[in-house]
């Protein structure tokens, strides 16, 4: 553990804390450094006096006020310790609170006042200085450099805190559009799904209507076909109603050209097909493992698997600088549990990229659940699992 990290908690405190008690406390201490040539006298020296103490003390009481009332704590102090100085009984030692004061007004005054304050005090010193007899030439470089370096103290607090400032005002902005930037993932993801099952529902619909016009013929010409004609009908209008409770609060996005594609939607079945795909296209070692016994997914959740897997391949091809990719298919009896794992670099950032938050609106929207983080043997992990209705009709995994 670094020095800077174990005195952190110390620093966040001291700054959380009551501004005014702080300040309270650091005028008691300029107040009790001021009183140490009364408590602690020279010997022979009979310049101590009742007045000289109440000078100095008023150059460390004002510092009360420091952070509540800058510019009047530094005109009470910078009146009351040219006054001691004068005085001579005693003369200050180290001017303390010229020194609170300078960087007071350095850390929070307005530019014009710390500018005005620091010339003042440089000028009182050397006057000051000049009315004293016992005045020696390394007095002047004291008195200077430590007002001077107060001042300058001043300075380096006002930029950290500036500098502190603006990183928590860009820390404040990075999160605001991070979360945009995930609204924008998610509405975009949406409306690619809403698409998805555009094309669904469009063929259940269809096949609908067909069958409802050619009812009444077959009715008549064939009653024992109609009631499967109808039995089918009805079929198609649970599933298309279960599609349609799933996708509620989707908006559907038209494409540009204003026309639904008319292909075919992939779905598990064309796995082997994909996983092939990327093995021969971009070199990464693609495996495809199957264990239970397939069975039937409705037709919106075998396009959400497809796509699932797909966006996992792609993500570990362009991101995850992996050799080897192994794509696993758990088929239990209500559900089927996806399982995409590499052994690329693993996840160097907090998990939340356009494509993950794909694959868990995906899942969602068909009522399932993904998790994606690192592999056992490291590397990255994508598990998705999805219901399985036996009673549905749809794509055969």
């Amino acid at each position: 553990m670094s020095l800077r990290s174990a005195f952190a908690p110390v620093v966040t405190r001291w700054r959380t804390a009551n501004p005014y008690a702080l300040d309270t406390a650091l005028a008691a201490l300029v107040l009790f450094a001021v009183s140490l040539q009364w408590i602690f006298p020279d010997e022979g020296d009979d310049r101590l006096s009742l007045l000289g103490w109440l000078l100095g003390a008023a150059t460390a009481v004002p510092l009360v006020w420091r952070r509540r009332s800058p510019c009047g704590a530094a005109w009470a102090v910078s009146a009351a310790t040219p006054a001691q100085a004068l005085y001579h009984a005693p003369p200050p030692d180290v001017m303390y609170g010229g020194m609170v004061v300078l960087y007071t007004m350095a850390a929070l005054a307005r530019p014009w006042q710390r500018r005005m304050m620091l010339a003042g005090w440089v000028i009182g010193v050397v006057v000051t200085m000049q009315h004293q007899a016992d005045k020696q030439p390394f007095e002047y470089a004291f008195h200077l450099m430590g007002l001077v370096c107060a001042y300058a103290l001043g300075v380096l607090a006002r930029v950290q805190r500036a500098y502190t400032t603006e990183l928590e005002d860009r820390a404040r902005r990075l999160e605001r559009e991070r979360a945009a930037d995930t609204a924008r993932a998610r509405a975009e993801e949406r409306s690619r799904i809403a698409r998805d099952m555009h094309d669904i529902l469009a063929h259940a619909v269809s096949l609908m209507v067909v069958q409802a016009e050619a009812g009444p013929v077959v009715v008549r010409k064939d009653p024992e076909r109609a009631e499967a004609t109808f039995d089918t009908i009805a079929t198609t209008g649970r599933e298309a109603m279960a599609q349609l409770r799933r996708i509620l609060g989707v908006l559907k996005e038209e494409r540009p050209d204003g026309e639904a594609t008319r292909l075919p939607q992939p779905s598990v079945a064309a796995l082997p097909r994909l996983v092939r795909q990327v093995r021969e296209s971009t070199g990464l070692r693609t495996e495809l493992r199957t264990t239970g016994e397939p069975r039937p997914l409705p037709s919106d959740t075998g396009i959400a698997a497809y796509r699932v897997v797909q966006e996992a391949l792609t993500n570990t091809v362009k991101h995850a600088r992996a050799s080897r990719a192994v794509v696993e298919l758990d088929w239990a009896e209500d559900q089927v549990t996806l399982t995409v794992t590499d052994d690329g670099r693993g996840p160097s950032a907090p998990v939340g990229g356009h494509g993950l938050i794909g694959i868990r609106e995906r899942a969602a929207a068909c009522g399932g659940s993904a998790e994606t983080g690192s592999g056992p043997d490291g590397g990255f992990r994508v598990v998705v699992r999805l219901p399985v209705a036996a009673d549905r009709q749809g794509a055969l995994g």
